[in-house]
């Protein structure tokens, strides 16, 4: 019986892997993109990050209403519909190079948003819920996320080898990404519209009593959920500003280096991400969450702090991966070297925040999963702020936004995470 299961359950964990490559991909699309319109628009670093921000505050809108998709029309059709959301975004992002508007683009990067949100809320639930919980769902969470990792590598890479050296790049030099964001869509419509997917979640009976209790009745949940609007608000914010820091010229407080070097060393850090995640795909099922989540956070803050004081004057050779799928060296200052790190430490935390926070929820776990989606708005929140610091400061000083970040990461770990609310039936 148990053998059936899993032969029933590795196309739809399949699917549910893909889907975390079209999420990536698209919402790392705003990374390269920032770079054009801070060019093309003249914007300043605040301005730059609008893009990042209307993508993520989209989850703010969309994230309690995907929750309740889930339960009504299940995990297929809202996926289906994320889906069709997405490709009109992306759609619009395209069109706004013809336009040449500022707002357009925001626009499209807003919609892009709703269906990331959708896709977020449909994805993490169900690999938690087809890995059975605890551990196990973790771990499955961690080789999805390691899929992840490998679209968000390849975004900026290819963002700065399409943008190349241009003096002025404009939008219509990203279309290629654009198009292949569209391709991805409609494969994965069309595999999906086949695929039987369970539907664990789905509210059959229409006359539910009221429940005295939510997923805000939980502690351990309200505190993850802030969790995830910090941590996604971190792992955005580093390769963000980290490539304004690098493009921007030495007069204007940045470091003058090439586009297509910037991308391949911002694609870097997603790069190990990917490493990370794959190595904590191999380890989730024998280290704790709580453990691995305290472990990452407190290298992440020795990190931080070493790339905020690393002298720019020393410079280190750092193997990048390349546009070409190789590896290069470039010469770094050895400060931006442990910003890059980084990815190292953020690879984890989101599926051990997840698992963290949903452990133990029961029947509140569909509508949790909305709600966190909402947070996930932090990922254009915290970059907005950490560009507005940057403005008023310096591109490296703004990096104390992450460590503060990195800080309530390691305070949810150690004491956050426990679960104080057990008396509160989820059956």
């Amino acid at each position: 019986m148990n053998t059936t299961q899993k032969k029933n359950y590795a196309l739809p964990i399949a699917m549910m892997i893909a889907l975390f490559f079209m999420i990536s991909f698209v919402t790392g699309l705003q990374n390269p993109m920032a770079l054009i319109v801070k060019s093309q628009f003249e914007a300043s670093s605040f301005m730059s990050q609008l893009g990042n921000a209307a993508n993520f505050i989209a989850y703010a809108f969309m994230g309690i209403p995907a929750g309740l998709l889930l339960e009504k029309i299940g995990y297929k059709k809202t996926a289906l519909l994320a889906i069709i959301v997405g490709f009109t975004g992306v759609g619009i992002q395209f069109l706004s190079g013809f336009a040449e508007s500022f707002t357009v683009y925001l626009i499209g990067a807003f919609v892009s948003g709703f269906s990331m949100c959708m896709l977020n809320t449909v994805v993490n639930p169900m690999l938690n819920t087809l890995g059975g919980g605890g551990n196990k769902g973790n771990q499955l969470i961690q080789v999805a996320g390691s899929v992840n990792s490998f679209g968000a590598t390849i975004v900026p890479v290819l963002g700065g080898y399409l943008i190349g050296n241009a003096a002025q790049p404009t939008i219509k030099d990203a279309n290629p990404a654009l198009f292949l964001a569209l391709g991805i869509f409609a494969l994965a419509f069309i595999v999906l519209y086949f695929v039987s997917i369970p539907e664990p979640h789905m509210v059959k009976d229409k006359a539910k009593t009221k429940d005295s209790h939510s997923a805000l009745s939980f502690r351990h949940f309200v505190l993850g959920a802030a969790a995830i609007f910090v941590y996604v608000g971190v792992e955005v914010g580093i390769p963000n500003i980290l490539n304004l820091l690098m493009t921007a010229s030495p007069e204007n407080g940045g470091l003058g280096i090439e586009t297509t070097i910037a991308g391949t060393i911002a694609g870097t850090y997603w790069f190990l991400m990917l490493i990370g995640r794959v190595a904590g795909a191999s380890l989730a099922a024998k280290v704790s969450s709580k453990a691995m989540l305290a472990v990452a956070s407190t290298v992440g803050l020795i990190f931080v702090l070493l790339g905020i004081f690393g002298p720019l004057e020393t410079k280190v050779s750092m193997p990048v991966f390349q546009s070409d799928i190789s590896f290069g060296l470039a010469e770094v200052p050895i400060g931006v070297m442990f910003l890059v790190l980084c990815g190292l430490c953020t690879s984890v935390m989101w599926g051990g925040i997840f698992n963290l926070a949903v452990e133990g929820l029961g029947k509140y776990t569909a509508t949790a999963s909305g709600i966190f989606m909402v947070l996930v708005c932090g990922g254009g929140i915290l970059p907005l702020i950490q560009g507005a610091v940057a403005d008023a400061t310096s591109y490296l000083a703004s990096f104390w936004v992450i460590f503060l970040g990195m800080a309530y990461l390691l305070y949810y770990a150690l004491i956050g995470s426990k679960n104080v609310n057990k008396d509160i039936p989820v059956e």
